[in-house]
């Protein structure tokens, strides 16, 4: 949004109603957005704004003179409505430029200003939230190839920030999956579903940054932000605070400080393996169901949903902060009854980060401030159960405030129910006020009584309505029995209406109450959301101590529903999982499971080759050793009967096989891309998970690359990552007799009367058979199909038998090595000391290269 650049009007322009030069001007400072400009009860859209709204709402477009012969489309809504409609444009990734009357209404032109602007990733309300998810907004500033990173969720209070290279950039911008993406001198393609900022000269100043953060936050010092000689950092947060600022000032009271982190501190998870292990979505629908986060979430807050989203995209690498998550987790899978009562509590806390953020804003509810007594009622009862819990769940205690004294104001304060908002106590003037409008109301509601006891008129009775107000109301037959009293307002078919001066009095005093009641109630609540927001800080924190709750209650429930054990977390690179299970696969398919072990390590096993037919378990294999070590460093338990798990920073997938039609990329291609990415980026500390690398291309082809990358990980120095290398290539499993660190592994199958049995058990050595024809017959394909498959198998396979294995073996014969050359060629009896050691660093050198 081009904030701040005004337009020239035409003479046309010049000439229009004051009105229409009104909306102009207000139009040129927010000219990508759609104008809701304010009329009377309704927000118009004009122009081109009006013909892109009424295209996205599907209501009526039409059009508005604004001077004479001037028309101009129009179209509008209810201001009652609006909340719906500015959804639907967010949601068609659209704009909407608030334009509100800020002043009183009299014989001219009406002041208006733009009191807000909403973004795709400035939207607060909470209809157009997810419960379970964040709302990000991010700034991505560029400068020679290094990169800051911004992004905040304004509806939650979070800002945080890092500095990192482009692909670790685009890691966290996967991640976070941010709702809008802003950027500064970062090149075209780099980053997708970005909007460039650089045509605005404030946020292509380095210093700018700096300046406002220091006047935002009231700091002279960027050293106590944690921003203190990160300077692309800090140009992406200071860029961000003036992007919200300029679109909503509000929003920077929620916005109490920003988290500085570094993407080291998290295990690396890219698109591609967020993406193959289905860790939030499944299925090509993409629903939670089916998913990881759908089988680990038994939260009982939308905070705690967050939370547990947030921490399965960053598992951990610190083994304390692990261990800690582990003995919080061990404290609740071993009291189910502690468990159980703080799950029921938490059930009564709703969104309090939330809640917390609008306390901040001052633009909480009445139903809002209801709903925080009983959050901070719970919060007390939650509070008062881990006092007395072992260590790591009392810590946690320690950061619950239970916010006494905003408790007691909104107990005093605050109607527990009804349209009254302020409690009969609080304010004797407004229980002077209330107490004559009872009176006045008792009076007139005694007066029919009195009336008919007065006139011996036994039909006679009080009524109400806008035009007359109260009145007296008599059949026309009774005309004789009327007092004098009775001052005639209204005649009817069958009957008269009458007021007395005692009646309109007391009206007046009603309806004055009622006003009076109305404004006193308003400034009240003001006076009390004003010392809440004081305490919204405090509030904020213990909602997220309630989120870590939340989570660790959520994941010692799955534990302890599903059999989970804890796994010993090490510093070690052994990955050793006994009866290992796939967490989602289990829990989701009638048929029991079959748990399999796993055992690498960058010593004596590194790389497993795993063979098998299709269909007999090879993918769910694969994933359950990605997500039992994924699950433990984000410290869960994990589907097993033991497991002992050497720290992982990394775990890549290549899983499946797809184009990327759109880049003119082919299914071999995409593969090899990430191949590539995959090798720069590995280390010993990673895990790959691989399958079916080199089926996109001809069988020789795809053999020689899947054995050159199963050499070169085995062979490389900076490599020897921990790999499960799935194929249905089986001669790639002779590498296992040369390569002293790979092992075979097989999915167990076997034949009874004519039909293949999946056994589902990883067993050692190699699969003698791919089955293919019997999952071809499982498929459904016509009986002729088969059987003549079945004839070329058996005419392929003697044909295979004839050709000498040595002919094989020397095609997958180990290249030539230069330092097993230059071993052999040492004579050892005649190496003095100084030329065995120059040895050593020449064949070092070697290897190097």
């Amino acid at each position: 949004m081009a904030f701040g650049r005004h337009q020239t009007a035409t003479t046309q322009e010049a000439q229009a109603t004051p009105l229409r030069r009104q909306y102009l001007d207000i139009k040129s400072k927010y000219k990508d957005a759609i104008l809701f400009f304010r009329l009377g009860d309704f927000y118009e859209m004009f122009g081109q704004d009006a013909e892109r709204a009424a295209a996205v709402l599907q209501i009526v477009l039409t059009s508005r003179e604004f001077g004479k012969g001037h028309r101009v489309p129009m179209c509008g809504i209810p201001h009652h409505a609006a909340p719906t409609y500015i959804g639907r444009l967010i949601e068609a990734g659209l704009h909407v430029a608030i334009c509100d009357q800020v002043g009183e209404p009299g014989n001219g032109l009406v002041d208006r200003q733009v009191t807000r602007v909403i973004t795709p990733g400035t939207v607060i309300d909470e209809n157009l939230l997810k419960p379970d998810s964040n709302n990000y907004i991010a700034f991505v500033v560029e400068d020679d190839k290094d990169f800051g990173l911004a992004y905040a969720d304004i509806s939650t209070g979070i800002l945080a920030s890092c500095e990192a290279d482009a692909a670790a950039t685009r890691r966290e911008l996967a991640r976070i999956d941010a709702r809008e993406v802003l950027t500064i001198g970062v090149e075209p393609g780099q980053i997708a579903g970005t909007t460039p900022k650089d045509d605005v000269p404030w946020f292509t100043d380095p210093i700018a940054g700096s300046e406002t953060l220091k006047r935002i936050f009231s700091v002279q010092s960027l050293e106590g932000l944690g921003l203190d000689g990160k300077p692309l950092a800090t140009r992406a947060v200071g860029s961000l605070l003036r992007y919200l600022e300029d679109t909503d000032a509000s929003s920077l009271h929620v916005l109490t400080g920003v988290h500085v982190y570094s993407t080291t501190e998290f295990m690396e998870l890219d698109g591609f393996t967020r993406n193959n292990l289905e860790l939030e979505l499944a299925g090509r629908d993409q629903r939670t169901d089916g998913s990881l986060l759908g089988v680990l979430d038994q939260t009982h807050t939308p905070m705690g949903a967050r939370r547990l989203r947030e921490q399965l995209g960053r598992p951990l690498i610190d083994l304390q902060r692990i261990k800690k998550r582990h003995d919080r987790l061990g404290s609740l899978t071993d009291d189910p009854k502690l468990r159980e009562s703080l799950q029921t509590n938490l059930a009564h806390v709703g969104d309090l980060e939330r809640l917390a953020n609008q306390i901040l804003r001052t633009s909480v509810s009445v139903i809002g401030v209801r709903h925080l007594a009983a959050a901070l009622d719970a919060v007390t009862k939650i509070s008062d159960l881990l006092l007395p819990a072992a260590e790591p769940l009392s810590d946690l205690g320690k950061h619950l405030d239970p916010c006494t004294e905003a408790r007691e104001l909104i107990a005093r304060a605050i109607t527990d129910q009804g349209e009254r908002i302020i409690k009969l106590g609080y304010s004797r003037e407004l229980d002077n006020v209330s107490l004559e409008a009872a009176e006045a109301r008792e009076w007139i509601a005694s007066l029919e009584r009195r009336e008919r006891e007065a006139t011996g008129i036994k039909t006679l009775k009080v009524g109400y309505n806008r035009v007359f107000g109260y009145y007296l109301e008599a059949g026309r037959t009774h005309g004789d029995l009327i007092p004098e009293r009775f001052q005639r307002r209204q005649t009817l078919a069958n009957t008269e209406r009458y007021i007395t001066p005692d009646l309109k009095e007391y009206e007046a005093l009603v309806l004055g109450a009622d006003e009076r009641i109305a404004d006193l109630e308003h400034s009240l609540f003001k006076e009390v959301l004003d010392s809440l927001r004081n305490d919204g800080e405090r509030i904020l924190r213990t909602a997220r101590a309630l989120a870590a709750l939340d989570v660790a209650a959520s994941l010692a429930e799955v534990s302890a529903r599903h059999g989970y054990v804890r796994p010993e977390i090490h510093a070690g690179d052994e990955l050793r999982v006994e009866a290992g299970r796939h967490p989602v696969v289990e829990k989701n398919h009638s048929e029991t499971f079959v748990p399999n072990d796993v055992h690498l390590d960058i010593e004596q096993q590194q790389i497993a080759i795993l063979t098998g037919p299709n269909m007999a378990g090879k993918s769910t294999y694969l994933r359950q050793v990605a997500l039992i070590t994924l699950l433990a460093q984000i410290g869960s338990f994990v589907p097993a009967t033991s497991a002992s798990i050497g720290l992982v920073d990394r775990i890549f997938t290549r899983v499946g096989a797809r184009d990327d039609l759109t880049a003119g990329a082919s299914t071999f291609m995409v593969e090899m891309l990430e191949l590539s990415a995959i090798l720069a980026q590995a280390t010993p500390r990673s895990l790959l998970i691989l399958d079916e690398i080199g089926r996109g291309t001809s069988t020789y082809d795809g053999i020689s690359v899947a054995r050159a990358l199963i050499e070169h990980l085995h062979n490389h120095p900076r490599l020897r990552a921990k790999t499960i290398f799935a194929t249905h290539y089986h001669e790639l499993t002779a590498v296992a007799a040369t390569l002293p660190r790979v092992h075979n592994l097989n999915m167990a199958a076997t034949e009874q009367d004519g039909h293949v049995v999946f056994l589902r058990r990883v067993v050692p050595g190699s699969a003698d058979r791919s089955f293919g024809v019997h999952v071809a017959e499982m498929a459904g394909l016509p009986p002729t199909i088969i059987r003549r498959a079945t004839a070329i198998l058996r005419e392929l396979e003697e044909e295979s038998s004839t050709k000498s294995l040595s002919a094989q073996l020397d095609f997958l014969a180990p290249t030539e090595n230069p330092v097993l050359e230059m071993l052999g060629s040492l004579d050892l009896d005649e190496l003095t000391p100084l030329e065995a050691l120059n040895t050593l660093y020449e064949l070092r050198r070697t290897m190097e290269q």
